[in-house]
């Protein structure tokens, strides 16, 4: 097997090289270079023949296309020769794409030796004078997104290579932190240390291969910053010996109402259009989802970790559509797709199974929606909403009758029909009936609001026909 023999060049002068290093680099083999800005290479070359890959980083539109080629590049040179040497900056462990891409998706088809050097990173962390050791997060700043750092954390970034880089980095950076985060910038090889408030990351000019981004943690009490971390420590820290006495006492079923008030005020927020609203009600709900998992790890049945799993492993499950093989050119067909995987998911193997899963703890409302909604899909509906309103005719007239009757037993279950019928009806139309019932609920507040503030007297004072009068008053407003 042809073989591509990796040397780390260590951080700056030929001490940093190892023994192994100076001999693999005197074999008379093939030797290519990442790039020529090391300072070691033009030293190198007075005795023996590199050829650099900085070209390429010019040639090539994207740094994906760069990486490709350059393991393009070395795969064949290894073919022809045999043995060749790459050489990298600082450690081939950390930051070098190159590498990282031949050792895991090239393995089995090329052989790869690595000979270590000293690398940027421990070079960095020394410049950047912090000490806590456990509480570091590395990240390569062509793989970083808003939900790779952590605030708690000292997030070192690798290889800022020019100031696109930088500017992009920045606008990630200030979906997580607050623009006037302190941040060091580091060049490893100039062993220079300069810090600056994220804000202005983008008026730095030099940036290089060499350049390092430390992001100090965000101290505790001074956060305006948080993440699920931190609300994980405080759901416990409540919880815990010297904790909230209410907090404390709280089991699974004494805080189950909190859920579907909590889920229902976010529904509020949405409705009103309250952004900022929603953000609060958001947290409201999330805090619940926290609090139940923490009571759970307490009695040693699941945690937060494996409400996450769970629910990202259903997503990948259900959604063949997009990490799967399953084609889903539109909505229909990714609804389709996904009620596919929720029934071999559930082991689901009739369709009554299907309608029996509906959550009984849902409101009867919705229950009945996604019921109806599920008998739909294998055809059990009218064609059309027509259908729909002329059984709720039918149901109306079956409740009457029995009201006229005074057959209070059989009123009730007339009664539920009739709600049912609606409900198809909304289904229809594509109505959520528990929004539509809650906002009548907050109008009929609004408008009894209306009359208790407009009248001259107390209300148990009033006739109907006066508060009918100011009800009708309200609708004008």
């Amino acid at each position: 097997m042809n073989t591509i023999q990796i040397i780390g060049l260590g951080v700056a002068g030929e001490d940093d090289l190892t023994l192994k290093a100076h001999k693999a680099l005197t074999e008379r083999i093939p030797t290519f270079v990442r790039t020529d800005r090391h300072p070691l290479v033009n030293k190198l070359r007075k005795k023996i023949d590199i050829k650099s890959f900085d070209d390429y980083f010019e040639k090539y539109e994207t740094f994906d296309e760069v990486y490709e080629n350059i393991i393009y590049t070395l795969i064949e040179q290894s073919k022809q020769y045999g043995k060749i040497n790459y050489c990298t900056a600082g450690s081939p462990y950390y930051g070098d794409i190159v590498t990282k891409k031949l050792i895991n998706e090239y393995k089995g088809q090329i052989n790869t030796i690595i000979i270590d050097g000293m690398s940027f990173l421990d070079k960095c962390l020394k410049l950047s004078g912090y000490a806590d050791y456990n509480n570091i997060k590395i990240l390569d700043c062509l793989e970083t997104d808003e939900f790779s750092f952590d605030v708690n954390s000292l997030n070192v970034i690798t290889q800022v290579y020019d100031m696109d880089l930088a500017s992009m980095l920045k606008v990630t950076l200030m979906e997580t932190y607050p623009e006037d985060a302190n941040i060091l910038i580091i060049d490893v090889l100039a062993e220079n240390v300069k810090r600056m408030p994220l804000l202005m990351l983008d008026r730095e000019k030099n940036y290089g291969f060499s350049t390092y981004f430390c992001i100090l943690p965000i101290e505790i009490s001074k956060n305006r910053v948080y993440n699920v971390t931190n609300l994980l420590r405080i759901v416990k820290l409540l919880r815990g010996p010297d904790g909230c006495p209410w907090d404390k006492k709280q089991t699974h079923d004494s805080i189950r109402q909190h859920v579907i008030e909590e889920a229902y005020e976010v529904v509020d927020a949405i409705d009103n259009d309250d952004l900022d609203n929603l953000v609060e009600e958001l947290g409201d709900l999330l805090f619940q989802i926290v609090f139940h998992a923490e009571l759970a790890s307490e009695e040693g049945y699941f945690n937060f970790s494996d409400v996450v799993t769970n629910v990202c492993k259903k997503m990948y499950f259900r959604h063949p559509h997009v990490f799967g093989d399953v084609k889903a050119d539109n909505v229909e067909e990714a609804l389709i797709s996904w009620e596919n995987s929720k029934l071999k998911e559930k082991n689901l193997t009739t369709y009554t199974d299907n309608l029996k899963n509906v959550p009984k703890a849902l409101s009867t409302l919705s229950r009945s929606y996604k019921i109806q909604k599920r008998a739909a899909e294998v055809g059990f509906d009218w064609s059309d909403a027509q259908g729909a309103v002329l059984k709720i005719k039918e149901e109306l007239l079956e409740f009457i009758e029995e009201y006229n009757n005074h057959n209070i037993e059989n009123m009730e279950e007339e009664f539920g029909d009739l709600l049912f019928a609606l409900v198809n009806f909304a289904r229809f139309e594509k109505i959520n009936p528990d929004i539509a019932l809650n906002k009548t609920i907050n109008k009929f507040i609004d408008r009894f609001e209306y009359i208790e503030k407009n009248s001259t007297k107390d209300l148990k004072q009033m006739t109907l026909k006066e508060m009918d009068e100011l009800w009708e008053k309200s609708k004008f407003r």
